[in-house]
């Protein structure tokens, strides 16, 4: 089954915040996670790959899925639980059966950090449409993420929402690179990119120049 499996991403969450666990539940397909729950994302390539790892993780573990996406390049799995233990040991079953160890993910890479303070009403209103989180208004300040792997946009909102009462406007955590807008005061943006980039830089892995 590990044959020519890349791990991409893998990254634990030890406690769903509440409003990533609120925006995940309205996106997701599968079982809807709440807050305090802890998760697992984990994306490879080939994607179709991506329903073998499922079955083991739900076979070997008491956890559920939340998310399952299966592109033609990358596949990605969400799995969560109330315990961290459980979710713990079924990523560990799903690295044994592609015979890779969390050290052979992709580190993470920021394609894209911007910060826009005093957000023009008109472009609120654009960046509301394409939402599925809370809506951002005229006047605030919007920060917009990039990343490759995009599962990493994950930790990025969760440790996001942990450092700072910003708003969870958008995440794409799947595709070529992940996506994430959060909105807020100034500060309060301020001190979530620094939770974000913080999480980000302790993550290790393989060299990624994408």
């Amino acid at each position: 089954m590990s044959e020519n499996i890349e791990l991409r991403a893998y990254t634990f969450l030890d406690s769903m915040q509440p409003a990533f666990a609120s925006f995940v539940g309205t996106t997701a397909r599968g079982f809807l996670p709440v807050q305090g729950q802890a998760s697992l994302w984990i994306e490879i390539a080939p994607g179709i790959a991506i329903n073998r790892l499922t079955d083991v993780a739900l076979k070997s573990n008491d956890v559920r899925p939340g998310v399952q996406v299966v592109e033609r390049a990358f596949g990605l799995l969400e799995i969560h639980s109330d315990s961290q233990a459980e979710v713990l040991s079924a990523g560990q079953h799903i690295l044994e059966a592609m015979g890779k160890k969390e050290s052979d993910r992709l580190a993470p890479a920021v394609k894209s950090s911007q910060v826009i303070t005093n957000l023009d009403p008109d472009q609120a209103q654009l960046i509301n449409k394409m939402r599925f989180g809370d809506m951002i208004l005229g006047g605030e300040t919007l920060y917009i993420l990039e990343t490759h792997p995009a599962a990493y946009a994950t930790i990025a909102a969760n440790e996001a929402e942990k450092a700072s009462p910003i708003k969870l406007i958008q995440m794409q955590p799947f595709g070529a690179f992940g996506r994430l807008y959060l909105g807020g005061t100034e500060s309060y943006i301020r001190e979530a990119v620094e939770a974000v980039m913080a999480a980000l830089d302790s993550i290790d892995g393989r060299e990624n120049n994408p």
